[in-house]
């Protein structure tokens, strides 16, 4: 029978899917109207956020409840560069550099601790955020917030603000994406996974459970200021709301709808974050969040791995003439083939065997 992961898999055809991935980013935002150039962007923006979370959650195994609180920390910085009027570079590398540095400081005093300890350290994030943004007024803004003009399109290019704000959240996105993808296919991601399944077995082969969350928290806060960098980008506007509680709450859910320890799902999780509101709120905004609640049960019942694992439930359903049964794991399925046959009795020979 045809494989379909066989033909994905020949060089050729990866490439042919990648140059189809780059005309339709350069030519899509040149065709599409402005609303959905905009929401699109918004997509990437938060894909990036969850991506984040992703690396930390979804590869690593850690329980992160403050992700938003990086998202925010790289919007402020943005924001107060741009109104200081610095380079913009600069105020890139600091957007990404200043959340990354303090979710490195948070890690090397909170890796150590379990799951449930490290969680309430990253809930505290998001609470604690809300109250200094509005305290730090010379820095923040207060409650007013900050705006910041900084990416329209310039105009040598010839393009409206929406078309330059979608390419450059494609750019800084698709690399981020790029680079995320390489770190956790590679040494480090198989360290991860260890890590993730059992520490003691991860210090056993030399690994060190610690420096791995440590990294995989610092990576998170990062993509988290990458984010922050790109709503500025998008929104060009930000507040102490921004760092709420409740947005950090539906970062997670959307990257367990989307697919934990998935790219893809990470991406299919920004779509959620973006979409599902909006389409809630069409058909009722009064019932939002009960329409949200239930969207993220259904997902956790029917498709416990995400989104990203619809098309593989599919074939495997297809496959078993409609059965959803999964293979059992490689510790069971390798016991069992040590394990003796007693499914039929011996033959005459086999038992002479024996007895010599």
């Amino acid at each position: 029978m045809f494989s379909t992961t066989a033909f994905f898999a020949k060089p050729w055809v990866r490439w042919t899917l990648i140059g189809v991935v780059v005309v339709l980013a350069i030519v899509l935002p040149l065709i599409l109207p402005e609303f959905a150039n905009t929401t699109l962007a918004r997509i990437g923006v938060f894909a990036v956020a969850v991506l984040g979370l992703n690396v930390l959650m979804g590869y690593t195994g850690q329980v992160s409840l403050g992700q938003i609180f990086f998202l925010g920390l790289g919007a402020y910085v943005t924001a107060y560069g741009v109104e200081q009027d610095w380079n913009i570079v600069l105020v890139f590398v600091l957007a990404c550099l200043i959340p990354a540095v303090t979710g490195l400081l948070i890690a090397l005093a909170a890796a150590r601790l379990g799951g449930l300890a490290i969680a309430m350290v990253t809930i505290a994030l998001p609470i604690v955020g809300v109250p200094l943004a509005k305290r730090l007024a010379d820095f923040t803004g207060g409650s007013q917030g900050l705006s910041a003009r900084f990416s329209d399109a310039p105009d040598w290019t010839g393009l409206y603000d929406d078309q330059w704000q979608l390419y450059l959240v494609l750019l800084i996105g698709g690399i981020s994406f790029l680079l995320t993808r390489n770190l956790v296919h590679g040494k480090y991601g198989r360290a991860f996974a260890i890590v993730k399944g059992n520490e003691a077995v991860a210090g056993s082969m030399g690994i060190s459970p610690y420096r791995y969350k440590v990294l995989a928290f610092t990576v998170a806060s990062l993509l988290g200021g990458v984010s922050g960098f790109l709503y500025m980008v998008v929104v060009q506007y930000t507040s102490p709301e921004t760092l709420s509680f409740g947005h950090s709450i539906t970062l997670v859910a959307s990257m367990v709808i989307g697919g934990a320890g998935s790219i893809l799902g990470s991406l299919l999780g920004g779509a959620y974050y973006v979409l599902v509101p909006q389409i809630t709120n069409i058909i009722d905004p009064g019932l939002t969040a009960v329409l949200q609640g239930a969207i993220l049960l259904a997902v956790l019942f029917l498709l416990p791995g995400g989104l990203v694992s619809l098309p593989r439930l599919w074939r495997g359903a297809r496959r078993g003439g409609g059965s959803t049964r999964t293979r059992p794991p490689a510790t069971v399925a390798a016991a069992a083939s040590l394990a003796p046959d007693v499914s039929h009795p011996p033959t005459e020979s086999q038992e002479r065997r024996q007895d010599t």
